[in-house]
């Protein structure tokens, strides 16, 4: 017979349980679709904001603009946007959502940051700054870089024509979006 666990080896336990949820609800998107989860609240956000430029989008989504110039660039190899240089100022390029990139987010499912936002959106305002503190607290003591991190669940490497590394290269977190 196993030996309990002990609380702080259930929290352990807990946080991979969540990686583990991230990491299988993305690679089942992109087996099935074709897209990481950034890629899709990008392509979502560009239909959403009709047309906006690069730098808008990068708002909308939280990140920055050049990982969001990255996620435009392989959305675009599947022409699921495209890009166009609009009004007088030539050098502003905005994004807009192609046909293909409308039946793509038509038959994608509800993502799981989605899911996630709306159970936490039914818990009471105490409980959600409660599970807010104490993520914080996990997070600097798992000494976690300060990042500027999305509200976007995304897991580890993804392998696919674009985003393949040769073995032993490891992608970063900017290269999975």
């Amino acid at each position: 017979m196993a030996a309990e666990l002990t609380v702080s080896e259930q929290i352990i336990a807990a946080i991979r349980r969540l990686m583990r949820t991230v990491d299988l609800h993305s690679r089942r998107l992109f087996a099935m679709h074709g897209i990481t989860e950034p890629q899709f609240v990008a392509l979502r956000a560009v239909e959403t904001f009709e047309n906006p430029t690069v730098g808008e989008l990068a708002r909308a989504v939280h990140l920055s603009q050049a990982t969001v110039t990255g996620i435009v660039n392989r959305l675009e190899e599947r022409k699921l946007v495209r890009r166009a240089r609009e009004g007088k100022d030539r050098r502003t390029v905005q994004v807009s959502i192609t046909d293909e990139g409308r039946r793509l987010l038509c038959g994608t499912p509800r993502l799981l940051r989605d899911r996630l936002s709306a159970n936490l959106a039914e818990l009471r305002e105490w409980e959600q700054t409660t599970v807010l503190a104490t993520l914080q607290r996990l997070a600097e003591m798992m000494e976690a870089a300060p990042v500027d991190a999305s509200p976007v669940l995304m897991a580890g490497p993804i392998e696919s024509g674009a985003d393949a590394t040769p073995a032993g290269n490891e992608h970063t977190s900017e290269d999975l979006v």
